[in-house]
């Protein structure tokens, strides 16, 4: 029995094809079991704008950095979000946010991120500091010596029930920790099923992630989240804008609120494990950020210890160029998204140095910055950790060359123009909030001399997990 498939025939001015052999799926195995290699590879024969045909998409990519300008500007005809509502639908189980059925919807769920920036951004920043404090506190009330732990479920544990109280707020009853501990366990076993789901394979086919999914949403029913006390304006103003929807069900709208915990957490918490990580592998990476640390807290008189409360302005977090820098520097070397763009028009895209890319309407565009940022031009010796990348004569360094010219973008790892995450101002400071409490109050080392490498199997979809976990200890800083 013999299938033919029609022939994807070119037009002229459109990039080369990259087919594959196998029908339907193309390039589509080799690309998942290493994106980065495999576009470096399609760089070195076809240039760089080719055509890869992945599981019946037709994806464009365009690798040189100075092109990424004419992808980012070009929001009208090159659209973003139709495609990430479809994904997230499917995802998270809520109905596409169609104009004809909820009008406004996703334009009113835009506004919100208002909450997330400027002043709104300094009080969620505060509860997220005190909830960290108070976490941290617990944890020191059980570590009268050194104790070990493995540094990903360390990172996890804290990270999670310090996002989970910030944003839905404290769970009253007098088991609280563990409550949320079991959300948490839940969202892992969903978690480890994201790159799947993404892929588009049915969640029929994944096990008991279907069943999980349903338990998760559950919590976030509104007879379920109303007695949690203390939740954010962000997640408020959600929840007001879904009351105005007959048609959205009280599964839909629970189903919304747990798509916001999973962009909240699911690359943050990986993205903590990277910097805490790297920090520990590198003592004067350590010494230099922990010395910036006790500094600020000495000038401010504010005293180290988990019976003080610590409060870190806006302006003093992002005076911590050491510790932004070093957390900038795991965020290279962690991150892997491909920002996408879907054509919404046939039209010919215009690229410096009077480059045409013919685009058919439906087409994808891509955009990989992982290929920037392990580029040796942009960055001496990619594949080495240096704390101090991002400092210039002791402040921030923004300006990074390619061939002699300066790049508008040099470090994308929360994607670019329209697909940026909203959310980014609010995790940076997380990360440092994290990072700043553990370093003042802990003496922190690893307990395992092994490597931990990236784990491939989220290419393309944020920060990378580790491939395994490692022992640390801690203990209370005298």
């Amino acid at each position: 029995l013999f299938i033919f498939f029609p022939v994807f025939n070119r037009k002229t001015g459109e990039p080369p094809l990259i087919n594959g052999w196998i029908p339907y799926l193309g390039k589509a195995l080799i690309f998942r079991k290493d994106a980065y290699k495999f576009l470096l590879d399609q760089q070195k024969k076809f240039g760089d704008i080719f055509t890869v045909h992945i599981a019946g998409r037709y994806i464009t990519f365009i690798m040189d950095p100075f092109q990424y300008v004419y992808v980012i500007r070009n929001s009208k005809q090159l659209e973003f979000h139709e495609f990430a509502n479809k994904m997230a639908s499917k995802t998270f189980d809520y109905p596409a946010l169609s104009k004809g059925k909820f009008p406004e919807l996703k334009e009113n769920l835009h506004r919100i991120y208002q909450y997330l920036q400027g002043k709104p951004l300094d009080i969620i920043s505060d509860h997220m500091m005190k909830n960290l404090q108070d976490i941290f506190e617990w944890k020191c009330s059980q570590a009268t010596d050194w104790e070990t732990e493995k540094m990903y479920k360390f990172c996890c544990s804290v990270m999670f029930e310090a996002s989970f109280v910030t944003l839905y707020g404290r769970v009253p009853a007098a088991d609280g920790h563990k409550v949320i501990s079991e959300i948490r366990d839940k969202f892992i076993k969903f978690d480890a099923s994201f790159p799947y789901l993404a892929a588009n394979i049915p969640i029929e086919l994944l096990g008991a992630t279907k069943k999980v999914r349903k338990e998760l949403i559950h919590h976030f029913l509104l007879q379920n989240m109303t007695k949690w006390l203390g939740g954010s304006k962000v997640v408020q103003a959600r929840q007001d804008i879904f009351e105005k929807y007959e048609l959205l069900g009280d599964y839909d709208k629970a189903a919304h609120h747990f798509a916001f915990l999973w962009a909240s957490v699911g690359n943050t918490i990986p993205a903590t494990f990277w910097a805490m990580y790297y920090l520990l592998r590198h003592p004067e990476a350590l010494a230099a950020v922990r010395d910036e640390i006790d500094h600020l807290l000495q000038s401010t008189g504010q005293k180290r210890g988990p019976t003080y409360n610590i409060h870190l302005t806006r302006e003093q977090l992002d005076n911590l160029v050491y510790l932004e820098s070093a957390l900038n520097e795991s965020l290279r070397m962690c991150s892997s998204s491909m920002n996408i763009r879907i054509s919404q028009e046939d039209f010919v895209l215009k690229l410096e140095g009077n480059q045409e890319v013919v685009l058919r309407k439906g087409d994808w565009i891509a955009l990989y910055p992982q290929i920037l940022h392990m580029d040796p031009e942009v960055y001496e010796d990619p594949k080495e950790y240096k704390f101090d990348r991002y400092i210039e004569n002791g402040k921030k360094k923004t300006t990074f060359y390619k061939a002699g010219r300066k790049l508008k973008y040099f470090l994308m790892p929360f994607g670019s123009g329209i697909s940026m995450c909203p959310g980014r101002f609010l995790a940076m400071n997380e990360m440092k909030m994290f990072l700043f409490i553990l370093l003042s109050h802990f003496d922190v080392e690893l307990a395992e001399n092994k490597a931990v490498r990236l784990d491939n199997s989220r290419m393309g979809l944020g920060i990378l997990l580790p491939d395994a976990d490692i022992a640390f200890r801690y203990k209370l800083r005298s």
